[in-house]
Parts: C-alpha cells; structure tokens; sequence
C-alpha cells in the first residue's frame, strides 16, 4: 500500500533536504527573548522573585500545591530522591525504558534500582512487573510517562499504598498529560518535570518537582541550596537576621531568575504547543496507516498523552532491512531519526555495578521493543511539508524494502 505523503524526489516532494530535520528542538519566539531581557534588566539573576512566581505557575497548572524549580531534569530526580528519604541499600523499582538519569538518581543517594518490565502496548512500567519486584527493602517506586503517555497510575498508586511505598513520578516527557480526569504532576507523592530544549517547555536546561505534601516541599528546598536555612524558625540557635544553617548535605541545584523568566513565558504557551504535537500525531497517523510493516504509538483511553516523542515500532519479520539500516536510510536523508531507549540496565556502568541483577534478557518487554524502535521527529515548530517530508522517507524505505509476502 502506497502513503498519500510524497516520496523525496516524486513530484511535489523536492529534493532531500538540505539540512537535517531534528527528532526535537525548542521554540523560542519574540516574546520569549523579550521576557529574558526583561529580567536582565532586574536586581536579580540567580535565585528571585521570578523564581517563586515560575514554580507557582506550574504548581498552579498541574494541580499540585507546592513546586520546587531545581537547576536540570536530572537535580530535579536526584532531589526527589532526597526528599522521599532514599538511603543506602534501598530499593526504588523503576522502567528500564528510560533515559539513564532515572536510575542515576536512585545511585546518587546509594540505593539500588530495580528494574520491572514494560507493557508492551503502552511502553510503560508493567504494575504486575512493580508488584513481583517489591521485597522488604522497597522504598519507592518510579513510574516514567514515557513519550508522554501517562502511565496506569490507578494501579500503581494503590499498590504504593499498600506497601507504604513513595510514588515518584518521571514526568520529565509528560508536561501537559492528563490522567483520569487529572494533570500529571498531581497524582504521585512527586513529580519530576525537565526543562531541556527538546521537552515541552524549555528554561535552557531546567527541572522541577511538584508536590502536595508540606514536609516533602521543605526537605526539597533544604536540599537545592547547600542543605542551608535561612528561616529562623528552623534554626537550631538563632544569632542575628545575618544568620544561617547548613542542616544536611546539599547541593547547589538552584534555577535562576533568567531562566524562570524565559520559563514563565514559555509556559504561557504550553496549550498550543500540545495542540500542534497531537497534530503532527495525527498528520503521522494518517500517512502510516495501511502499513504493515511499522506499528504507530496508539491514543491513550484513560488519559491524554502529551506526546513528547513518536515512536514506530518496525515489524522487523517483515522487511529486508535491520532496524540500523532504517535508521541511516533516514539519517542519509536528513531526517534526525533516534532512538529511545537503550534499556538502562544494558548501559556497561550498571552491568559492571552487579552482573547479577543488571543482564542483558532481563526485561524481555522492553528490550523486544528497543529492537524495532525508531523515534520521529516532533516539535511545535514542526511545519506540515516537514512531517510529510519524513513520513515520505520512512514510506520510501519501507516500500522497497517490504518483503512480497508482507
């Protein structure tokens, strides 16, 4: 079966492009560049007023009470783990399907991660896989919404609480997906957003933690500036308004007011940059339909996916080419194709922390998956001749390379 998309050098398509189409990117508009020389122009740069006004913003529309902006996706998990009480020796059970600083964090605070298998429908972490997983030494559990889809919170939060387990959210590909009639970031114990070019929203580089528990909130503001108060009320001796403590070993993970600035403005955009992503979905969908050789994300039924990634799956039986050579047929054509991802515990570092726990072949689910991935590009700044662009490609190299009996 033939796409509707026109084919690189078919009439109506042009030539390959000249530049190569990224899998992501940020959009950065007039107004953005005008709020961040705004802020320039104020008494503060590092930690300030427009600090506090970005997390209320964002606390405000996930539905959190509380929102801690830290200075990375990755500070932003490694303070999660902090404030949720992680400690030497501890069990976090997460996704292998994740990028590595899922898992990292568990490292930072001397736990061990545990990886459950995915659902291969949606990708997500298996809440069966979770429940075989825990053992006495489990303290957390971290379901990552990957590529935006929201996972089956319904289980997984129940299941937490029957094994007095904290919920940490990944929802560093999920700004703007809803589950159950909810935004994420409003669900589990914490919630990790990340702030990189190519997620929702960018700050530059940037995270952030949701939260509606007091405690949890306090801990995570102890633990972005050295460990160090400055509240009287916390002090152990209070000496003079020049006084401070350091209560715990923190680190500087602190976000500045010129980042805020821009993501303030950015965030003010988020509806329509989710509006043009579910169009670029739908624009995909419809080209790749009838094709049996690749296999299309799928909708959520109990949610809204805020799809940060599209991600086919080759039906690798039926072609004569390997997942490789789709992929450099792609990127020979410019089309920024990746791939997400690598199975964490595959990564040589955490094979060589325990050969025993971390084995190629121990989530089948997921590693099956990264065999046939390949990952699309998806950005709001996307334009509808560079989706049927890259669409013509893929269509290109799958027709000459589908086996007769396909």
């Amino acid at each position: 079966m033939k796409s509707t998309a026109c084919l690189p050098g078919e009439d109506g398509a042009g030539p390959v492009r000249a530049k190569m189409l990224p899998y992501a990117r940020q959009l950065i508009e007039e107004d953005d560049i005008a709020a961040v020389v705004e802020a320039l122009k104020n008494d503060f740069l590092t930690t300030g007023p427009l600090v506090e006004k970005f997390e209320k913003a964002l606390a405000r529309y996930t539905g959190a009470r509380y929102a801690v902006a830290v200075s990375s996706g990755t500070a932003a998990l490694h303070a999660a783990m902090y404030a949720a009480g992680i400690g030497p020796g501890d069990e976090v059970i997460t996704t292998p399907l994740t990028f590595a600083a899922t898992a990292n964090s568990i490292l930072y605070q001397g736990g061990i991660p545990v990886f459950a298998d995915i659902e291969p429908e949606t990708l997500n972490i298996s809440p069966g896989e979770v429940e075989e997983k825990i053992s006495p030494r489990t303290r957390a559990v971290v379901p990552v919404h990957f590529a935006g889809r929201p996972c089956a919170m319904a289980e997984i939060l129940p299941l937490a609480k029957k094994h007095h387990l904290t919920v940490i959210e990944d929802a560093a590909h999920a700004l703007g997906a809803e589950y159950g009639g909810k935004r994420i970031g409003s669900l589990g114990h914490l919630t990790v957003f990340s702030f990189h070019p190519v997620k929702h929203i960018t700050t530059g580089e940037g995270g952030m933690v949701t939260t509606s528990d007091r405690r949890l909130y306090e801990r995570l503001l102890l633990f972005r500036t050295h460990g160090i108060t400055r509240k009287p009320g916390k002090w152990s001796r209070p000496e003079g308004d020049w006084y401070y403590e350091m209560q715990d070993l923190g680190y500087n993970y602190r976000l500045t007011d010129i980042q805020c600035a821009l993501g303030l403005s950015q965030l003010g955009k988020i509806d329509r940059f989710l509006k043009r992503r579910e169009e670029i979905v739908r624009q995909y969908d419809r080209a790749f339909k009838g094709w049996g050789a690749l296999q299309t994300p799928g909708w959520p039924e109990d949610g809204r996916s805020a799809w940060h990634l599209y991600v086919i799956r080759l039906a690798l039986d039926k072609l004569r080419l390997g997942r490789r050579e789709v992929f450099e047929a792609l990127r020979a054509q410019n089309v920024g194709a990746n791939v997400h991802y690598l199975p964490v515990y595959r990564h040589p570092y955490y094979q060589s922390l325990d050969p025993g726990r971390y084995y190629e072949g121990l989530c089948p689910a997921a590693e099956a998956y990264y065999e046939q991935a390949v990952t699309l590009p998806l950005y709001p700044g996307m334009k509808d001749e560079d989706v049927d662009y890259t669409a013509g490609v893929l269509l290109g190299v799958l027709g000459t390379a589908t086996l007769p009996s396909a």
